[in-house]
């Protein structure tokens, strides 16, 4: 399955809150995500406020536009909006490039 690493910036003076807030991301919010093909998805946040996503999925933009076109998402997207300096979610991910992966398969 493809892997993909995005990074965006949280305004640091809205970190603690930010955490707060995905420590109870929505039910269905969780479930949209599964739902529209959103695997093994983490965020990893630095000190600074740089935010590191990761997941995987068979085809990031078609679910990336499967999840823009539900109710729950435009919410969720909406309050998140504020914690972000720069680019936002709904700009898009600016995704990182792999460079290694060791591949546990091959051991």
């Amino acid at each position: 399955m493809p892997r993909y690493c995005f990074n965006l910036q949280v305004r640091p003076e809205r970190m603690a809150e930010y955490v707060e807030r995905h420590q109870s991301v929505w039910p269905e919010m969780q479930a949209a995500l599964r739902a529209t093909g959103w695997r093994n998805y983490s965020l990893f946040l630095r000190s600074d406020g740089l935010l590191i996503g990761y997941v995987e999925a068979d085809d990031l933009a078609a679910s990336q536009a499967a999840m823009a076109a539900l109710d729950v998402n435009t919410r969720w997207q909406a309050e998140m909006a504020q914690f972000f300096a720069g680019t936002t979610p709904t700009d898009g991910f600016p995704l990182l490039s792999e460079v290694f992966h060791l591949n546990e398969e091959m051991m």
